[in-house]
């Protein structure tokens, strides 16, 4: 990229906006909020673009940053104890230590559809936004994917297009956004004076690093059926993750509890959607998975766009795409969906990609891609990786990734490798090393604890299954924010306890 922001420099598709509160998207430093007012509720690409700028000047951080670089392959040495780094720009760096901050969703994943390159018109993939925009007004639209861009997407080309079609594999079990506009500055005043350190604290305390929490495990029984559908009522009322990350947690181990809120969320999306086939489509009466086993997403006008007479939903499950053409896309009813612009909102290679899309060799020489394929997912706390000494990545796999506010996650993580890296430098280590049996037993503790949800019940990134080819597990923590800050906090109460550490004088410690 050529500036700061990480996902949201790239983040240029229309309508991209967050779908986190303002209160929780943001960093928790006094000198990073204490003068920054927000004007949405859930802010947009804008803004966010504005807050990073904001950031850099308050930190000074662009000055340290190589930007318009990739880095293209790394590799460690033992007898210095350094990664060598190299880059498209031929600099190669050679550090101690190598953070990797590559974020859960930089791997664009492109659909296998024949004749994808053969296409006439304009087309992009959301991630991959054209920085000038793209004026899709007066325009045949066609989208393939429902997921949080092609949500956002989607409600922005059913205000301009000619005539829209959107190509579905899984109905998105969206929820309101209810976003608020203008958010007034003497209102956030206050809340700087008394609910901002508050919130920040709270987030720690959380399931998902939020400000607001499931309810406990039971809860869901406790309640009479009329009581239960007034909470979710309420849940619903406030918008955002509040009805699928402040509602029962029942709802991801025990089916039953979760048919009643996927009635509950269906029941809100009939009201709005008049055409029985649209309904049938976009709510079926059988969910294809569990409510909450796959992202759920935040949406405004999405389901009101397709009461609009010319919006098409093609069920690709029923009629499947055959072959992209140069005038658009064929199904396998034999039609031509003849297009001036085509929107890949297929999403990525998420958690893992990421990482393994740079040649990382470890001690052994083996890329880690290839090793994650080859024998699975492996990490140590969700931050390190065994044979590959000295590396570190926060919101990466195995650790509350998807299932965790962003700001908070790379915060929690942030600090903790931080802590690490002085532990190393005040006691004279210059090598540090997750053992092979702390790996092996921390991939257990988190496969046992996803393996007890209903996760597994849907094709979903959270387990590569959107990704042909790629292993199905766990590729997040799922135990909730708490419990993972407990254990973290646990290694290196005990002199980070898991891994190795070794000294100048190859002094080994084992611990």
């Amino acid at each position: 990229g050529s500036d700061l922001g990480g996902i949201w420099y790239w983040n240029r598709y229309p309508g991209a906006r967050v779908d986190s509160e303002y209160l929780i998207y943001q960093l928790s430093l006094e000198e990073l909020w204490g003068d920054w007012n927000w004007t949405e509720k859930f802010p947009s690409r804008q803004e966010l673009v504005k807050y990073f700028k904001y950031v850099d000047k308050k930190l000074d951080l662009s000055c340290d940053i190589s930007f318009d670089t990739r880095v293209t392959s790394a590799s460690f040495d033992t007898n210095t104890n350094r990664w060598s780094v190299f880059t498209n720009t031929r600099v190669t760096v050679k550090p101690h230590f190598m953070v990797l901050c590559t974020g859960y969703a930089s791997k664009p994943l492109f659909p296998d559809i024949p004749g994808l390159g053969t296409f006439q018109g304009a087309m992009h993939h959301t991630s991959l936004w054209p920085e000038d925009g793209l004026d899709m007004t007066g325009k045949r639209v066609g989208i393939i994917g429902t997921g949080a861009s092609g949500v956002q997407t989607i409600q922005e080309a059913g205000l301009v297009a000619a005539h829209l079609t959107v190509f579905q594999r899984t109905p998105n079990t969206a929820v309101a956004m209810m976003n608020e506009r203008p958010i007034s500055v003497a209102m956030q005043t206050k809340m700087k004076e008394e609910i901002y350190p508050v919130i920040f604290k709270r987030r720690e305390q959380t399931f998902t690093g939020a400000h607001y929490d499931l309810l406990p495990l039971g809860k869901f029984y406790d309640m009479s059926p009329e009581e239960r559908y007034l909470f979710m009522d309420e849940s619903w009322k406030q918008g955002g993750f509040h009805f699928w990350l402040g509602s029962f947690s029942d709802m991801f181990f025990d089916q039953k509890v979760n048919d009643e809120v996927y009635a509950f969320w269906r029941k809100k999306v009939l009201e709005r959607v008049r055409d029985p086939e649209m309904q049938r489509k976009l709510a079926p009466e059988k969910p294809q998975h569990p409510f909450g086993a796959k992202r759920v997403s935040l949406e405004q006008w999405y389901y009101e766009v397709f009461n609009q007479p010319n919006v098409d939903l093609i069920d690709i499950n029923e009629n499947p795409i055959v072959e992209i053409t140069p005038k658009g896309v064929k199904t396998q009813d034999g039609m031509v969906h003849e297009l001036d612009v085509l929107v890949l909102a297929t999403g990525f290679d998420a958690i893992t990609g990421s990482i393994s899309q740079i040649d990382i060799k470890g001690m052994d020489g083996v890329a880690i891609g290839d090793m994650w394929k080859q024998r699975g997912l492996s990490t140590y706390l969700g931050m390190t990786v065994t044979g590959y000494p000295n590396m570190f990545f926060p919101y990466g796999p195995h650790g509350p990734t998807a299932f965790c506010n962003g700001p908070t996650c790379a915060e929690i993580q942030g600090n903790w490798i931080i802590d690490c890296l002085l532990y190393l430098r005040q006691h004279n280590y210059s090598r540090i090393d997750a053992t092979s049996e702390a790996s092996e037993a921390w991939v257990k503790r988190l496969t046992d604890i996803f393996s007890k949800g209903l996760w597994y019940h849907a094709k979903s990134w959270y387990t590569g299954a959107n990704v042909p080819g790629k292993r199905l597990e766990s590729l997040n923590f799922t135990g909730g924010l708490p419990l993972y800050i407990d254990l973290i906090q646990e290694s290196a109460r005990g002199g980070y306890a898991g891994f190795t550490l070794t000294s100048d004088t190859d002094t080994r410690a084992r611990l």
